[in-house]
């Protein structure tokens, strides 16, 4: 198959989560004898943050952030046997909503791809003037970041043709284990962006439990908490581009997982942050959220708070050789059962027989 993907950005993580996802799901496709090829605009400083260079699996296009070469990007996707747009470009995205339908040949597939499901799904409850209303049901399938059942049922209350969650995963060539890296040394460790859907949870989570702790040293990293008070043991440490994720969940205690609001109301929404950390070998904590024993097994594998007094408490417990154990184990069940390898094969099955089906139907 030729791919052609329409995303916020491969070559950089910066103040796009997705880019993790993107490059494990990707690679693997590609590794599976499968062309792509990656549409990402210039906007938002991101090609002056590159954190991987143009990959010899994909070939990358970088656009402008302007209409006229959004609309040239769609036109060189004309002839790929898969179009796919995906949610969150962050520049003219219903443009290429309704672009790649439009660019997509009589046996091609036009593929919308949601990385926050739980939030569009809720702009879409709130806006019956939503461009998505009116495209849905000509897409020929919805691919979603995760949010199990409840996300499937309420894609298709809204005319999704199909609905199929593409959960994170692990690439185990990229997040393995590293050596500690003195920079990094903490008992607890978030990386997140600061976003409005997720920063009440940090506080609660991390921010509480530092300050619930004042024994434990904290380290906070991700754009945008520079101006942020915290405790006086919590470092704020900013930007870590992915070449230092290893080095940074291998020198923790522990490592911590918050959702935001929208994927922890809804569930089976893993972060990447968690399968990153589980394939360094560290000792993920996540708050909780419907679903976890479907990736990990709570108290054997990870361990869940209910609330950052919960979170506090189990850092005090803690010893190193536990945090040990159960990183070894979440490890093992990951490289088990969620890689990206795994996920690809489920990606190439559903395109395949898709195109398979529409060949059939338009001879």
């Amino acid at each position: 198959m030729d791919i052609a993907f329409y995303g916020s950005s491969l070559l950089s993580t910066y103040w796009n989560g997705a880019a993790t996802y993107y490059r494990g799901l990707l690679k693997a496709l590609a590794e599976r004898g499968h062309g792509v090829t990656f549409y990402e605009p210039d906007i938002f400083d991101r090609q002056q943050h590159r954190d991987m260079d143009p990959p010899d699996w994909a070939r990358v296009v970088v656009y402008d952030g302007t209409e006229e070469a959004a609309r040239q990007a769609l036109q060189q996707g004309r002839g790929a046997d898969v179009l796919v747009k995906a949610s969150g470009v962050g520049a003219f995205d219903d443009l290429l909503a309704e672009g790649v339908i439009a660019a997509r040949g009589p046996e091609a597939l036009a593929v919308y791809w949601d990385v926050d499901a739980p939030a569009t799904l809720d702009k879409l409850a709130a806006d019956r003037g939503d461009i998505l209303h009116r495209l849905l049901p000509r897409y020929d399938m919805v691919l979603t970041y995760g949010g199990g059942d409840p996300v499937v049922r309420r894609y298709r209350g809204f005319g999704a043709r199909g609905c199929v969650p593409i959960y994170n995963a692990l690439d185990p060539t990229t997040h393995r284990p590293a050596a500690p890296d003195p920079r990094f040394a903490c008992d607890l460790v978030f990386l997140g962006n600061r976003l409005p859907d997720r920063e009440s949870r940090v506080e609660e989570f991390f921010l509480r439990a530092a300050a619930l702790a004042p024994e434990k040293q904290f380290l906070l990293a991700g754009n945008g908490w520079a101006d942020r008070h915290v405790p006086q043991n919590v470092r704020v440490l900013g930007h870590v581009g992915s070449g230092e994720h290893n080095a940074l969940n291998a020198s923790a205690l522990a490592v911590m997982n918050i959702s935001r609001e929208g994927m922890a109301r809804n569930g089976w929404s893993p972060a990447t942050r968690l399968f990153e950390a589980a394939g360094a070998g560290a000792c993920n904590i996540t708050d909780f959220w419907a679903g976890i024993p479907d990736f990990l097994e709570p108290d054997w594998e990870v361990l869940v708070a209910d609330e950052g007094a919960e979170v506090a408490r189990i850092l005090r417990e803690l010893t190193p050789e536990r945090a040990r154990t159960i990183g070894e184990r979440s490890r093992r069940r990951i490289l088990a059962e969620h890689t990206y390898e795994r996920r690809a094969a489920q990606v190439e099955d559903l395109l395949l027989n898709a195109l398979t089906w529409k060949a059939r139907k338009t001879a």
